[in-house]
């Protein structure tokens, strides 16, 4: 006789993955950042703006393509930065899914980040200050709004059913993909185009995290500097970039012969409230605990994690003690951001895309820079080559300021 939980579960419909679109410092599209990624490829670059010259921290993944040449000058000129990228990630996760057919009171989208359009802010503030405020464009507002990328892609897309912006740092593009997969569950939706995104690399985001130590000064060395899990890893590389996937109720997309790249089976979200900046451990397990459970499936069952993993030594220790304790340690381990960097708002979103992949292709990517491991992690990281094995179910990680703890648990369709 199935529990009072299988049978809650059971009444709620599957939500599955059928479309993702990416934006990182590695390529302009999910296909080229996971060639860049089996590739081993670096994203972090060396700051080559004046502005750098005085900082301490004069390194960051910037991204390769100018987001502008992907959506239309025009088009461009009324987004802020971190909205392009937005808008240019979920055309390709929009083509990827094969252009859902579904009415748009039907079709929602949720779009999380973590800073929004800060450098549309700076900007027009350094404007209004040198030149006047006739100078401050017209656009400035819905340029500057944390929603404001989410309105880009719902105006896009005509997505009617709701369009939210999640603000949890770190978190928030997974927990773009944990609203969506709530709305296909609650009947509200059946496609809900989800992610995170953030772009906002400038002196006082630099300076601001390096006030507190969080980033890495590898400045010689760009890209050696993010070491995830590395016995001498000195924080984390600030990165840009989008990460969109298309969620879809299983019925739906089955019905119109979709392809699905993976199951969302469940997730945890759960807050510290403890500290802004310090990782807790118990919340992050709470977190892990209620996507297990949400997704039906026991510690043995996770085969593979995504890591958060920034390179910060407290928040690596923190997280890899979260994960013995709850999955245990035979999981196979890998972080990601070792490539990108850290993109912030869209990490977690961007990171679901490289799990799925991970178990679609067999192929789960070794941790860039781990050359010595710390010896206090104890999981089964992926250090000197790729790791061939095929994930049946996996879990990805995002942590943010605030106390934000997203775990998010894929399986294979």
């Amino acid at each position: 006789m199935p529990s009072a939980s299988s049978s809650k579960r059971a009444s709620h419909p599957r939500v599955v993955v059928t479309g993702m679109g990416a934006l990182t410092p590695l390529a302009a599209n999910v296909k080229d950042t996971w060639a860049a990624v089996i590739r081993g490829e670096s994203g972090i670059t060396k700051l080559d703006t004046a502005w750098a010259a005085d900082l301490p921290v004069k390194i960051a993944g910037v991204l390769p393509t100018d987001p502008a040449d992907l959506i239309g000058r025009v088009a461009a000129r009324r987004l802020d930065r971190s909205q392009q990228i937005a808008v240019a990630a979920s055309r390709e996760a929009w083509d990827d899914a094969g252009a859902p057919a579904v009415e748009p009171e039907r079709l929602a989208a949720v779009i999380g980040s973590g800073v929004g359009g800060a450098a549309t802010l700076l900007d027009q503030h350094d404007l209004l200050r040198t030149e006047g405020r006739t100078k401050v464009s017209p656009h400035t507002v819905p340029r500057l709004m944390p929603n404001g990328a989410v309105g880009a892609v719902s105006i896009l897309l005509g997505a009617k059913a709701g369009a939210h912006a999640p603000t949890s740092a770190c978190a928030s593009g997974a927990e773009g993909l944990v609203w969506g997969s709530l709305l296909i569950a609650q009947g509200m939706a059946d496609v809900v185009i989800a992610g995170g995104t953030d772009a906002c690399i400038a002196p006082i985001s630099i300076a601001a995290f390096d006030r507190i130590r969080a980033l890495s000064r590898l400045n010689e060395e760009p890209e050696r500097a993010s070491r995830p899990f590395d016995q001498d890893r000195d924080g984390f590389v600030m990165a840009e970039g989008a990460g969109v996937v298309v969620l879809e109720r299983e019925d739906h997309a089955r019905a119109r012969g979709a392809r699905i790249h993976a199951v969302l089976a469940g997730s945890g979200l759960t807050a510290d409230a403890t500290s802004s900046v310090n990782p807790d451990i118990d919340g992050q397990i709470r977190a892990i605990k209620q996507a297990l459970v949400n997704a039906d499936l026991s510690p043995r069952d996770i085969e593979h994690v995504n890591a958060h993993a920034t390179g910060t030594p407290l928040g690596d220790y923190v997280e890899a003690q979260a994960l013995a304790r709850t999955v245990g340690t035979h999981p196979v381990v890998t972080a990601t951001k070792a490539y990108t960097g850290h993109l912030l708002g869209a990490a977690g979103a961007v990171e679901s895309i490289m799990t799925i992949l991970a178990m679609r292709k067999g192929i789960v990517p070794r941790i860039r820079n781990l050359v010595r491991a710390d010896d206090r992690i104890g999981l089964d990281l992926v250090q000197e080559t790729h790791r061939v094995t095929s994930p049946q179910a996996a879990l990805s990680s995002s942590f943010g300021f605030g106390g934000h703890n997203v775990i998010l648990a894929f399986t294979r369709a």
